[in-house]
């Protein structure tokens, strides 16, 4: 008799911006959404819907924010729209998702990020679409997430740089697609009886840059959320010339001075400086303007630099040394706005995985 057909999706965490790089800079970071698949392709019907079960353990479990119905979990809905674009309008019968996420929601660390890509990846595997390649997959991502920092670096793994390009209206406007919670409703996905449009190809592109070796990523995480949507509104519409300049030269020296070996402490602190977002989000993170501008190398030794994590609430801070006294600190500033937070130390990470036994 055939065994359930067995397999792991490993999909990191990851950190947007990294300062100046508003929507363009990513980085993988060492902690990881993971799908556990079983899938028992010797039934002939399944009692579930859309053939798929799922069941979850982690971040929000018990709190009702995460769906168990495949048409609503962000991950299968994703993974239905790969399947659908080759002509497979369900999971195989008997499709059992295991999903194990240790990554915060709503703090700025990717998690949205990390599903959409589990769910593509998902769908590739499910579907046997074994003519997917990562590039390929990334345009799926993009039509669902169209922020490429965050998914480009859960995709691919470690430091990148992306770039989008613009979509049709007609490309989005189709309900099949489902759109993660960074987009306007409606949230589609829905099954039309259509085959969804696939993505065009080549949406976006990323590259690789260096990381030295050397450099830790302590992710300070308060106990709050901040929805990507609302951290998005606080940002003008314009932006002075002078301000656009500013983040144009530190984006320009960010790459090479965090893949220097050793690296300099007042080239990255300069580096990670940004004036396109922090200063708006600052009126959703208490605490924010006080930690960018008090923490630095000379006040804090071992420290690099430090930023807001994606759309946050997450503290970002790049270190070689003393990461402990790093982030006793900056969980201080926010101790003193009645804030808690956790902390983690994190590598770079790589991209997205799949395993079998």
């Amino acid at each position: 008799m055939a065994q359930p057909e067995k397999f792991t999706i490993r999909t990191p965490c990851s950190s947007a911006n990294i300062g100046p790089g508003f929507d363009v800079i990513g980085l993988a970071l060492s902690m990881y959404l993971e799908l556990r698949v079983t899938i028992d392709r010797t039934k002939k019907t399944s009692d579930q819907p859309l053939n798929c079960r799922i069941t979850y353990e982690g971040q929000g479990e018990g709190s009702g924010d995460i769906s168990l119905d495949p048409e609503v979990n962000l991950i299968t809905r994703v993974a239905l729209y790969v399947l659908r674009c080759h002509d497979q309008r369900s999971f195989p019968v008997e499709t059992h998702v295991h999903i194990v996420n240790p990554i915060p929601l709503g703090r700025g660390l990717g998690s949205s990020g990390a599903a959409v890509v589990a769910g593509v990846m998902l769908g590739k595997e499910c579907g046997k679409l074994d003519h997917l390649t990562l590039e390929r997959l990334f345009d799926f991502c993009l039509m669902i997430e169209r922020h490429p920092d965050n998914v480009g670096a859960a995709l691919f793994g470690g430091f990148v740089g992306t770039y989008l390009k613009p979509l049709t209206p007609e490309d989005v406007a189709r309900k099949e697609i489902p759109l993660s919670e960074v987009l306007p409703a409606p949230a589609g996905g829905i099954d039309t009886g259509f085959k969804p449009p696939e993505p065009p190809f080549g949406i976006g592109h990323h590259i690789k840059f260096p990381w030295a070796p050397e450099i830790k990523a302590i992710t300070i995480i308060p106990d709050f959320e901040v929805a990507t949507a609302k951290a998005r509104e606080v940002l003008p519409s314009e932006y002075p010339r002078p301000d656009v300049v500013y983040n144009l030269q530190r984006i320009a020296l960010l790459p090479v001075a965090l893949g220097q070996s050793p690296p300099d402490p007042d080239l990255i602190y300069l580096a990670m400086q940004d004036k396109l977002h922090q200063p708006y989000r600052q009126t959703l993170i208490p605490g924010l303007t006080s930690i960018v501008q008090s923490m630095t190398p000379e006040t804090q030794p071992g420290l690099l630099g430090v930023c807001l994590s994606g759309a946050g609430p997450t503290i970002l801070a790049l270190a070689t040394s003393n990461f402990q006294v790093i982030a006793d600190r900056i969980m201080g500033v926010f101790k003193e706005q009645g804030i808690t937070c956790d902390w983690k130390l994190l590598e770079p990470a790589e991209g997205t995985t799949v395993t079998r036994p």
